[in-house]
């Protein structure tokens, strides 16, 4: 396939693509049909062309699109208060990605440090993370690779290994000029991993940043909007943080991200301290209101608990007897399959079987599908996937 030589060349590109979709499947020019196990990278929460969340993006379109944040939104604000409700934060902030909500966040944590008189502020940060590509989510990121030719990188950020609270603890005891830690529950781009006991992890994360009067700041933006059975990752433990991220799921593939926060930063964020255009617009908003109503009419964190309990057993089953298999990790429908090598082209071998998947860390197979698959649509990923791995495998 030809690419367009106006784009810019900056992803490697998969030699297909799509004419249409219809919940878990996508559809190339000649009618063939691929499960979607990526969802445009843990995405479209509710599949392709949903008819409810079509049928209101319609509604709204012929309402209007875009109109600036000088004045109220209604859709704004029903999707703000649908937000709070659901995780007991108080208040949001919209923007347009998940790297601008994580710069919010970031800015937010400097905001509160200086107004605890700390001026060289610092936010503790996981090795092997991924928060996003603008400078300050950059330089947040635990990942060399993505870094590499972006220096100098900002400064203000301490990284510690992932999983590893004794680390953290040690900062506590060490440096009087952390704020705030900012971490995953699950780390997606980092390889799907889990810390050993996530609710011990995100509950101590909390003591820890309770004792110290430091902000906990979770970036969801992969693990969020029903992603892990639970609305937010952080649900599964006892905590609230103060500051979180979403953003992919959230609009079912229209771009936008929110920043929730507690009253520690509503009390010091005054107007014309942040901002966006395009945040919050009124087709973005919509999309977040539908899907969030979704999710619910059709229980589909339920779902997505039983079917990725499903998926991760079967996989675990087929290929229990596979040197190069090291792990299978899952929660909810956010699963990695560790391989002893690198296995980027099964992003490519999987067209052959039917399968759009990715492949994060080199050797971790990410299945991310949307939210709605069903009984069959699972066996038909099992099967595919578990040919696709021991054919990769038998071929070395």
């Amino acid at each position: 396939m030809e690419s367009n030589t106006s784009i810019l060349n900056t992803y490697g590109r998969l030699p297909i693509s799509f004419e249409k979709g219809s919940g878990v499947w996508l559809f190339d020019k000649q009618g063939n049909r691929y499960l979607d196990a990526l969802a445009g990278v843990a995405v479209n929460t509710v599949g392709h062309t949903h008819p409810v969340l079509i049928e209101g993006l319609k509604n709204q379109l012929d309402c209007f699109i875009h109109v600036s944040n000088y004045v109220n939104i209604k859709e704004q604000e029903n999707l703000s208060s649908k937000l709070t409700a659901l995780t007991g934060l108080d208040a949001v902030f919209f923007s347009n990605s998940g790297c601008e909500a994580n710069e919010a966040a970031i800015k937010f944590a400097r905001l509160y440090a200086h107004s605890h008189g700390i001026q060289s502020p610092e936010i503790i940060v996981m090795e092997q993370s991924f928060h996003g590509r603008t400078m300050a989510t950059l330089s947040a990121t635990g990942n060399r690779k993505v870094q590499a030719g972006f220096e100098p990188l900002l400064k203000g950020f301490i990284r510690v290994p992932f999983d590893d609270l004794d680390s953290v603890k040690k900062i506590a005891e060490q440096n009087k000029n952390v704020v705030a830690i900012f971490v995953e529950p699950i780390q997606g781009e980092g390889g799907v991993r889990l810390p050993e006991n996530l609710n011990l992890y995100l509950n101590e994360l909390k003591n820890i940043c309770e004792q110290n009067n430091w902000l906990l700041m979770l970036d969801e933006v992969q693990t969020g909007i029903g992603r892990t059975g639970k609305l937010y990752a952080y649900q599964y433990s006892d905590i609230k943080p103060d500051v979180l991220t979403s953003a992919k799921g959230l609009g079912s593939g229209v771009p936008i991200g929110a920043t929730l926060v507690n009253n520690k930063i509503t009390n010091i964020i005054k107007p014309g301290q942040h901002g966006s255009t395009f945040g919050g617009n009124p087709l973005a908003c919509s999309a977040g209101c539908l899907t969030l109503d979704i999710i619910q009419s059709e229980n589909l964190l339920l779902n997505a608990t039983i079917q990725g309990a499903k998926i991760a057993h079967e996989l675990r089953t087929n290929l229990k007897n596979l040197i190069a298999v090291q792990d299978v990790r899952h929660l909810g429908l956010m699963i990695g399959i560790e391989l002893n090598q690198n296995c980027t082209e099964l992003m490519t071998t999987g067209l052959k079987h039917g399968l759009l998947i990715s492949v994060t860390s080199g050797n971790v197979i990410r299945i991310v599908p949307p939210l709605v698959i069903n009984d069959n649509e699972s066996d038909f990923l099992v099967a595919k996937l578990t040919l696709l791995i021991k054919e990769f495998i038998g071929s070395k």
